[in-house]
């Protein structure tokens, strides 16, 4: 009966997970399609060694990979869908959808200009940082917005971003374990836009590894009080990553 058991309860590892995946881009709120002009992973596992390879667009996308590249302009509102599974919730009643209200944390989105958004490969990339959300006053989390928002976490697009070809990487870091140096979440996924505009500016760029470490201050942290409360235990929260481009 136990070998039985075990068995049944191997079928269901994604029943006990509280992960995500980034899967819709919206511009001005108009949804593009479900996977069209976004790698979508095949997990919604997240990744923790910020020095992994895959960390820049996570990896194993779901095949086809949609070829479309998205045009934005500068003052575009530009949106990243997340779900608890490719097509949102996984079960009727899901309440892990988009992602686990435990999993507290900032939404970040990055650019890396490339000379072809279909076919670019992330690896070797400089990114720049282009939008954040951490916590506020009130101690919610960017996370927070976005579950509010059904699963969309949108930044307006800077008016001073040079034109041309980029990924867009949206990032959500869950922090609700990362008081062990090793155990914040990590969920990424790149989407392939063509900003058209006037602007000149690229930001200070980072790369992907190599831009966090596992001990900075806003990956490896606890972030209750002493009452339990996820809301940083009285002080501000630190984004990791460079300074968001100001234009």
């Amino acid at each position: 009966m136990k070998v039985l058991v075990a068995a049944a309860l191997s079928l269901l590892p994604a029943l006990s997970s509280a992960h995500c995946i980034a899967q819709n881009v919206r511009i001005n709120n108009q949804d593009q399609g479900q996977a069209v002009g976004i790698r979508v992973p095949n997990s919604n596992n997240p990744i923790q060694n910020v020095n992994d390879g895959s960390f820049a667009c996570n990896s194993g996308y779901k095949s086809p990979v949609s070829t479309t590249v998205i045009s934005v302009k500068p003052g575009d509102k530009v949106g990243v869908k997340w779900g608890h599974v490719l097509g949102g919730a996984q079960f009727a009643n899901d309440k892990d959808n988009p992602i686990a209200p435990s999993h507290k944390g900032p939404t970040i989105f990055y650019l890396a200009k490339v000379d072809n958004a279909a076919s670019a490969q992330p690896s070797g990339l400089k990114w720049f940082k282009v939008a954040e959300d951490g916590l506020d006053g009130s101690g919610k989390w960017g996370v927070d917005r976005m579950i509010a928002a059904g699963g969309w976490s949108d930044f307006t697009m800077p008016s001073c971003v040079a034109s041309g070809q980029y990924l867009l990487r949206a990032e959500i870091i869950a922090l609700h374990s990362a008081k062990t140096q090793g155990a914040a979440q990590f969920y990424m996924g790149c989407a392939q836009i063509n900003v058209q505009g006037s602007g000149t500016k690229t930001g200070d760029t980072v790369s992907f590894p190599g831009a966090y470490s596992a001990t900075d201050p806003g990956i490896l942290i606890n972030i209750y009080d002493t009452m339990g409360n996820p809301n940083g235990g009285g002080k501000p929260y630190k984004i990791p990553g460079p300074q968001v481009l100001q234009c």
